[in-house]
C-alpha cells in the first residue's frame, strides 16, 4: 500500500474533501484497493494552490501539518464588503476610497507579527455546536470572539486600479478573508476577497503541485510513483535521529530511548532511510510521540 504526499495544485471549484475522495478514487482505478486518505489544511472551493494529500502512514502527520505555516497570494477589491468576504456573499457595505500603493504601504506593519483578528461569520467554527456558517445562512446574528494569529510576513505583489495583490505567511488559524477585511477598513474604505492561492503549506511548496490532471493519469495507468513524495518529505522541517537496529526495535515498541547526545526538541527516528517515528527529546531520553508502520522497519 502506498505511503507518502500527493501535492495537489487544487483548482477553484474543487472542496478539500472532494480532492481527498478524488485520490481515494484514483487509487482504486489503479488497483491499489481502499487506501487511508488524508488532507493538511482545508481550502474552500473558492480558493487554489497547494493541497498536500496524504497517503496510507503519512496520514498520521496530518495534524502536525494542520499546525503549519502557510503561505498565500491574495487580492482585495476595494469598494465592497460582502457578508462572506469573497465573491460568493452579497454586499453588506460600499465606499469610494481607493487607497493608494503608499497608503497600503504604511498600513501593512499594522497587520503583520501577533495580531488579533475576529473569524468571518461564513466560517468552520462552531458556536453552541453549531456551524458558524450555518446560522448565518439561516440569517442568525453570529458573533465570533477575537482570536491571536501571527502573520510571519505580509507583502505586496501587485497594485491595480482598485485592487492589491498581497503575499502574507501566517500561522495556523489564520483566516485570509479576515485579514483582507481589517486592512480595508483601516485604510478607510471595504473590501473582499476576488482571489486566494496557497503557495506553500508547511514544508511543501508550489513547484511540488502536480494538476488534478496529472493524477487523473495515475488512474488511467500512469505509476504513482510519478506524483507520490516519501513520508518523510513532510518531516524535512524537523531534524532526523539515526537509530541502529536495536533502538529502531525499541522504538517500534513504544520505549525510551535514553542517554542521546541530543538538544531538547521534536526529531524524526529513522533506521537507515527509513522513518520510525516521531520522537520527543527531553533531558537525553527520546520518548515516542507517533509510530510508524512500514514495512522494511518491521522486518
Amino acid at each position: 500500500m502506498p505511503d507518502g504526499w500527493i501535492i495537489l495544485d487544487k483548482p477553484v471549484g474543487l472542496g478539500s474533501t472532494q480532492a481527498v475522495g478524488a485520490v481515494k478514487r484514483i487509487c482504486r482505478e489503479a488497483g491499489l484497493g481502499k487506501v487511508k486518505v488524508g488532507h493538511g489544511g482545508t481550502l474552500d472551493p473558492l480558493a487554489s494552490g497547494v493541497l498536500p494529500i496524504a497517503l496510507g502512514e503519512a496520514t498520521k502527520l496530518c495534524g502536525r501539518m494542520l499546525d503549519a505555516s502557510k503561505e498565500y497570494a491574495f487580492t482585495i477589491r476595494f469598494g465592497a464588503e460582502t457578508d462572506t468576504l469573497d465573491l460568493e456573499g452579497k454586499v453588506i457595505a460600499e465606499s469610494e476610497v481607493q487607497p493608494t500603493r503608499g497608503q497600503i504601504e504604511a498600513v501593512l506593519p499594522r497587520f503583520t507579527g501577533r495580531i488579533e483578528q475576529v473569524p468571518p461569520v461564513y466560517s468552520a467554527l462552531k458556536v453552541d455546536g453549531e456551524r458558524a456558517y450555518d446560522r448565518a445562512r439561516k440569517g442568525e446574528a453570529v458573533e465570533l470572539a477575537a482570536r491571536r494569529v501571527t502573520v510571519h510576513s505580509l507583502t505586496i505583489d501587485s497594485v491595480e486600479q482598485g485592487a492589491v495583490t498581497l503575499v502574507a505567511r501566517v500561522s495556523k488559524g489564520t483566516y485570509i478573508r479576515s485579514l483582507a477585511r481589517d486592512i480595508a477598513r483601516a485604510l478607510g474604505t471595504v473590501g473582499h476577497v476576488t482571489m486566494l492561492h496557497r503557495l506553500a503549506a508547511g514544508p511543501f511548496a508550489a513547484n511540488q503541485a502536480i494538476s488534478l490532471d496529472k493524477l487523473n493519469e495515475v488512474g488511467k495507468g500512469a505509476p504513482l510513483e510519478n506524483v507520490l513524495l516519501p513520508l518523510e518529505a513532510g518531516l524535512v522541517d524537523i531534524p532526523a535521529l539515526n537509530l541502529g537496529p536495536e533502538q529502531a526495535s525499541m522504538v517500534r515498541q513504544g520505549r525510551v530511548l535514553t542517554g542521546l547526545p541530543h538538544t531538547d526538541g521534536l526529531y524524526w527516528a529513522r533506521k537507515g532511510s527509513t522513518p520510525v517515528a516521531l520522537v520527543q527529546l527531553s533531558g537525553g531520553n527520546a520518548t515516542v510521540v507517533r509510530g510508524f508502520n512500514l514495512p522494511d522497519v518491521a522486518e
